[in-house]
């Protein structure tokens, strides 16, 4: 009488520990890598300078001349220019050199 009372919870412990190991599987193959990538490609979004050479989600490559908050202006042929979302750029193929700080001034 007294060992059913108690086996029930641990039943059902245990039979709940399958769907754990599961979430626990799953966070660790799919969504933790998801979300790295994620804040990967929001950094090299936030990093396009002048200059780099970028690729587009729909396989443009261009160069850009110009930089927005949301937009780039991407140079695709001698004086061929389309503007295109940030988000939108996959990958930053070549890095320009940064703006030294003196360029401003006249020398």
């Amino acid at each position: 009488m007294f060992g059913q009372t108690g086996g029930g919870s641990t039943d059902f412990i245990v039979s709940l520990f399958p769907f754990i190991a599961l979430f626990a599987i799953m966070y660790f193959l799919v969504l933790r890598p998801q979300q790295k990538r994620l804040k990967d490609h929001q950094a090299m979004v936030a990093n396009v300078r002048r200059g780099d050479t970028v690729v587009t989600s729909g396989g443009i490559i261009g160069k850009v001349s110009k930089t927005d908050d949301l937009e780039v202006q991407v140079e695709i042929a001698e004086g061929v220019k389309i503007r295109v979302v940030k988000s939108t750029l996959a990958e930053v193929r070549s890095k320009s050199e940064p703006v030294p700080a003196n360029a401003n001034t006249p020398s």
